[in-house]
């Protein structure tokens, strides 16, 4: 990809817009940096112009590329203008793809892609692999461009899919399809339609690992080129495939069959099983040997932020989820969790239905306690299937909880919500719930 002299534009300068600028740079670009936060700080943006606060069609006079961040939503103002005067648009993604050498393990699905692409990275490492581990799960793709890797595990998310031209990963694996995002998306289709465009690029050299538990992401299966490898609860119908069996995950790569121990796997819950047959199936399908993947597994210790027990407190346990951030993610906190739960849940409205939650809470949570701006909206929708009480902030939510919880309870945060109304992300949340937690 050439990019010397050219100017081109990058909209949205966070952690995948400023790594985007510094390739761009590095490759000799004429740069335009659109943010619009008017009072971002400047430092540590590389040489060019500098466009901030509301967006102005008239900064894409001369640009003949749009580098866009995935917050970035097509209903944007310049994007829209871009479109219109035909000027090319694309990822971060895409344009990172260009420069990295390493064959690429992209991972993709609502919930469970962080904790894959970490299990992934640490099966790798313990392979000897010199292994870069990131995308879309905080380390952006572009810092792994024109670099020294043997591997290179990406997180994808939808919105980096929607821009791709040519990316192509070595390895896609697709985790689930649930409700999220459809603040962005019209319909749970068109949000499925942007995950699958992971597999656009791939050929018979590659692989594809499905859940073929999930029936939406299964069923895209019979229309793809690259090689198939399944995941699931029960054995498939045919080789290649992984599936859980007494206590350790079964497998036919189809060279060769055996099992992998998860008597040492500490990860909780039957969804974090799915994550590691998912991770499974892309180390084989890199040629990794099972015992190195049955090590890996073991000594995994998951992710910050998600179903990690921050304390337990006069017998009650304290669970930091904030990472959970649709209702899928909720209700697999709450399969994994000791019952009865006070759940904390409240944040940013994304767009989704919360009625699915009603089983698992009629199960398991003896008090709902709704903070932040979607409180109303979650109150509405599942008011009658548990006793809920509603407050203003995450502060409020840990002082009612501790206030109502006994012996043997677990009090959880898993917000079903994104975090932007009282928070940075998803992390400075829990971060916050943690601390709260400490100082009762």
């Amino acid at each position: 990809m050439e990019l010397q002299g050219k100017r081109i534009m990058v909209i949205g300068l966070g952690v995948s817009g400023l790594a985007a600028s510094r390739l761009l740079a590095a490759h000799g670009a004429n740069l335009v940096l659109v943010d619009r936060r008017a009072g971002m700080a400047l430092e540590g943006l590389p040489s060019g112009e500098v466009r901030l606060g509301e967006d102005d069609p008239q900064w894409l006079d001369g640009v003949e590329l749009v580098v866009v961040s995935p917050g970035v939503p097509p209903s944007s103002r310049l994007m829209r203008a871009a479109t219109a005067a035909r000027i090319r648009l694309i990822s971060e993604l895409e344009l990172s793809s260009r420069f990295v050498t390493a064959p690429i393990v992209a991972v993709t699905g609502t919930n469970g892609k962080s904790t894959v692409v970490v299990l992934l990275g640490e099966i790798f490492r313990r392979a000897g692999y010199k292994t870069f581990v990131g995308g879309n799960l905080g380390t952006a793709l572009a810092d792994a461009a024109s670099r020294d890797y043997d591997v290179v595990v990406a997180e994808v998310s939808s919105y980096q899919l929607e821009l791709i031209e040519t990316f192509k990963p070595r390895v896609a694996i697709y985790l689930n399809l649930t409700d999220d995002h459809l603040d962005r998306y019209a319909s749970l289709e068109e949000y499925g339609r942007a995950k699958e465009r992971i597999f656009e690029n791939q050929d018979t050299d590659d692989w594809a690992i499905l859940n073929r538990d999930d029936p939406r992401v299964w069923r895209v299966h019979k229309a793809l080129k690259p090689q198939l490898m399944s995941f699931g609860c029960a054995n498939a119908q045919s080789a290649p495939a992984l599936w859980r069996k007494d206590g350790a995950i079964a497998f036919d790569d189809g060279v060769r069959r055996g099992r992998i121990s998860l008597a040492e796997f500490k990860l909780a819950g039957a969804h974090n099983v799915a994550n590691a047959m998912a991770a499974a199936g892309g180390a084989f399908a890199m040629g990794i040997e099972p015992l190195v993947v049955e090590r890996a597994l073991a000594e995994s210790r998951g992710l910050p932020h998600r179903i990690e027990t921050v304390s337990e407190k006069g017998g009650v346990r304290y669970v930091d989820d904030s990472k959970g951030t649709n209702v899928g993610a909720v209700i697999e906190a709450l399969s994994a969790s000791r019952a009865p739960v006070i759940l904390l849940a409240g944040g940013v409205d994304k767009g989704g239905d919360y009625a699915p939650l009603i089983t698992s809470l009629r199960e398991k949570v003896k008090l709902l306690i709704l903070f932040g701006a979607a409180r109303a909206k979650m109150h509405d929708e599942l008011a009658g299937s548990v006793a809920i009480e509603v407050v203003t902030t995450l502060d409020e939510a840990v002082a009612l909880a501790a206030r109502r919880a006994v012996s043997g309870d677990t009090v959880l945060l898993s917000p079903a919500c994104s975090s932007f109304d009282q928070f940075k992300d998803y992390a400075e949340r829990g971060r916050v719930f943690q601390e709260l937690v400490q100082a009762l």
